[in-house]
């Protein structure tokens, strides 16, 4: 693992559900002002970047991933003033927003698809992507079994149209110049409103379509020449894209040579799945080997690290055993699971809502290398509602408080968005902001310490690699900085471990910077780690020598 200095080293992202954050005006929805009302408590987290899911015009039938137009807010979210009025607050706290770009697809009812499917001569027929018969083009389902096809037929348009994800979300199709230069339009629109980049949704399956315009570069040209508008119009721009693809192909995305001229950021999908095999089996090495043979993009890049997002939890990169093993584990009840592959649930239920467990785990997440991405509501181990159809089980309200709504929203509770998750041990009169934010040792506490621990290590940008350790239950990573070192353990059992660290220059010269608990003694040689517990130790700065 080659060191990782970057642009944005430091960042960690807080991914938002507009939808389900604050509601600013009594309507049932959040909006953009009731994030922006609450962008001092994101501050307060320690977090750097804002990450908004859709907020665009929507029927809101895939959570705003069907979108209707890519250039204006959803009346439920507010106005384009509300969203600049986010953009200058942001600009004030030091805060950089990234936005979604969902231009793989669109909703049925956007006027690009009704404006296709009236006239078979309109310039949007060939926006999408028709047949009179369905034929087989590579492309798979991607929601099983709740889908069969890839093909639906369209009465109006006495065709049928193609959509990778949810018949109501008609593919675009990338390979038409005109197709690109609407995509490049909406970049312009959002980068020229302050907007530190994107999350580029569903890359791969863009890439099929840019392969069938031109097979060059097997269709990576496209991530090239979005890399290049973004760049000529805004430096450093983020585009980071949503890619379930094997670690070997990363760097493909990234850039042939680690140029980073495509995308600047991967979510790592490979190193999530492993890193869940390591907490179901609480042994670090899968996640170590996952690390140590892992593809870095080069010196401009970063991988995106997470624990749980706003979809399933797609195991997709282990095998049916140790899929079996994470299943077993963290959803032993099949109402858990979802398309033959994952998991529907909060982090904070599949751990049993120990907030040690809990804190342990994201001790692991911000000691990988790259950049860790937190979902709202994790911070505080907020649950799931497993009622709801399919990944809406872990698309509920955030939890402010214990009054009604949780101070989510002033709407009755059946005008609301979502509904909260109201009772058990996850419900907001037990789990909440306002009992937390103040409360010395909660999980919000601890993660808020965590944040601001990792953002003062510059050694998290050195080089990085397994440290090497003669404990199974322990994860251990070390970093190397230009005149320091860091070690990272952290014990994934539910027993004490003692630990001899084999690294030999580190021996007698360590001191705790982040722990669980305090403890007693820093022999690398014997390192005492509680249940759940975690050390990160530097090795003590040496005065520099004035002579």
């Amino acid at each position: 693992m080659p060191g990782d200095h970057v642009h944005h080293a430091d960042s960690v992202i807080y991914q938002i559900d507009p939808a389900l954050y604050l509601d600013s005006n009594g309507d049932g929805w959040g909006d953009l002002p009731g994030i922006t009302r609450r962008l001092d408590y994101i501050r307060s987290l320690g977090v750097s970047t804002v990450w908004l899911l859709p907020f665009y015009r929507t029927p809101y039938r895939d959570h705003g991933y069907d979108v209707s137009d890519h250039l204006s807010v959803d009346p439920r979210f507010g106005d384009i003033a509300d969203f600049v009025a986010l953009m200058e607050r942001a600009e004030q706290l030091g805060l950089r927003v990234l936005v979604e770009l969902v231009v793989q697809h669109t909703s049925d009812q956007h006027p690009w698809f009704q404006e296709a499917r009236r006239d078979r001569n309109s310039r949007y027929r060939d926006w999408f992507i028709w047949a009179d018969e369905p034929v087989d083009m590579g492309v798979e389902p991607m929601f099983p079994p709740e889908q069969d096809s890839v093909w639906t037929w369209d009465e109006e348009a006495g065709q049928y149209y193609r959509h990778t994800f949810y018949p109501h979300q008609p593919d675009l199709d990338l390979a038409n110049p005109e197709v690109r230069r609407e995509v490049y339009r909406i970049m312009a629109f959002w980068l020229r409103l302050g907007v530190a980049g994107f999350r580029v949704d569903a890359v791969p399956h863009m890439l099929e379509r840019s392969r069938a315009a031109n097979p060059e570069h097997d269709g990576f040209w496209l991530l090239d020449d979005m890399h290049r508008f973004a760049w000529t119009r805004s430096p450093g721009a983020i585009l980071m894209g949503e890619a379930d693809v094997e670690a070997e192909q990363y760097p493909r995305y990234f850039g042939g040579g680690g140029r980073a001229d495509r995308l600047t950021h991967l979510l790592d999908f490979a190193i999530n799945n492993r890193l869940f095999l390591s907490l179901a089996r609480q042994e670090g090495a899968p996640l170590e080997e996952a690390l140590t043979s892992h593809q870095p993009g080069g010196p401009r890049t970063r991988q995106a690290m997470w624990l749980r997002n706003h979809d399933e939890l797609d195991l997709g990169q282990l095998t049916g055993a140790e899929r079996g093993e994470v299943m077993r584990a963290f959803a032993p009840d099949e109402s858990m699971r979802i398309y033959n592959r994952g998991i529907r649930r909060r982090l904070a239920p599949m751990l049993d809502g120990d907030p040690d467990r809990l804190a342990m785990s994201y001790a692991l997440l911000l000691s990988l290398p790259g950049t860790p991405v937190l979902r709202y509501g994790d911070e505080i181990g907020m649950g799931e509602d497993l009622s709801l159809e399919e990944r809406n089980a872990l698309r509920t309200p955030m939890q402010w408080d214990a009054g009604p709504n949780g101070g989510f929203s002033t709407a009755a509770a059946g005008d609301l968005a979502a509904p909260l998750v109201a009772d058990g041990r996850f419900g907001f009169q037990q789990v909440n902001v306002e009992d937390q934010a103040w409360r010395p040792g909660s999980l919000l506490d601890r993660i808020r310490r965590m944040i601001q621990v990792r953002l003062a290590l510059h050694e998290i940008a050195g080089d990085c690699r397994t440290a090497r350790h003669d404990c199974p239950g322990v994860f251990g990573l070390r970093y190397d900085g230009e005149d320091s070192s860091l070690l990272a353990l952290v014990n994934l059992t539910g027993e004490p471990q003692q630990v001899r660290v084999r690294e030999d220059d580190l021996r007698g010269e360590l001191v705790d910077v982040l722990f669980d608990a305090p403890y007693r003694g820093c022999d690398a040689a014997a390192l005492r780690l509680n249940p759940w517990g975690y050390r990160w130790l530097r090795r003590r700065q040496q005065p520099v020598d004035a002579t």
